[in-house]
């Protein structure tokens, strides 16, 4: 049984492991995260939403706007969280940082946790293609050498495998850089 000090630290969207903390108060606990992965990894719960001070439950949202300048936006009332979110995420990856995180899985097609295609429309509700959530987004730009999947990448085999043996590697990796690394 590996101890909860080998384990390697990755960061997750927390209804992935349970929390019931989506719009609808709700989860999307994943089985194979909490059972299989969580042998390995040592969580480190993430959400947006929640963490930027939004209630559970909430309002549905979605991004509106560009790829490059989306918007995150409720879908009734039109509210823009857009300025909350960033300036939470900011702090967030600040506070990230100095977790040592070796990994981060990512809840897919969410506007705020999904790291690739999620929807994005035209005010007039017309979609108008598919980019990054808003801390998904920021996330990777801030770490662009850490290895990150989605829950949907998960099940595939080949990016699953791939996953955790970069998640490893970057583990060994800090752990070299720690013993006063040099070439020789």
């Amino acid at each position: 049984m590996i101890t909860k000090k080998e384990k390697i630290k990755v960061g997750i969207s927390s209804c992935l492991i349970g929390e019931k903390v989506r719009y609808d108060g709700e989860h999307k606990r994943d089985r194979l995260i909490t059972d299989t992965f969580g042998r390995y990894f040592d969580w480190v719960p993430v959400c947006p939403e929640v963490e930027c001070g939004l209630s559970i439950p909430r309002e549905a949202m979605h991004l509106v706007g560009t790829p490059e300048v989306p918007h995150l936006v409720t879908i009734k009332s039109n509210i823009d969280h857009t300025e909350k979110m960033l300036q939470w995420a900011k702090k967030k990856l600040q506070e990230l940082e100095r977790e040592d995180l070796c990994g981060f899985i990512f809840k897919s097609k969410s506007p705020s946790s999904g790291i690739r295609g999620v929807k994005i429309y035209h005010p007039s509700g017309k979609l108008i293609r598919k980019g990054a959530g808003l801390f998904g987004g920021a996330f990777v730009k801030y770490f662009p050498l850490l290895p990150v999947m989605d829950d949907r990448q998960l099940h595939n085999d080949r990016f699953r495998e791939n996953f955790m043996e970069c998640a490893f590697v970057y583990k060994r990796w800090r752990e070299f850089l720690k013993q006063d690394a040099s070439i020789k």
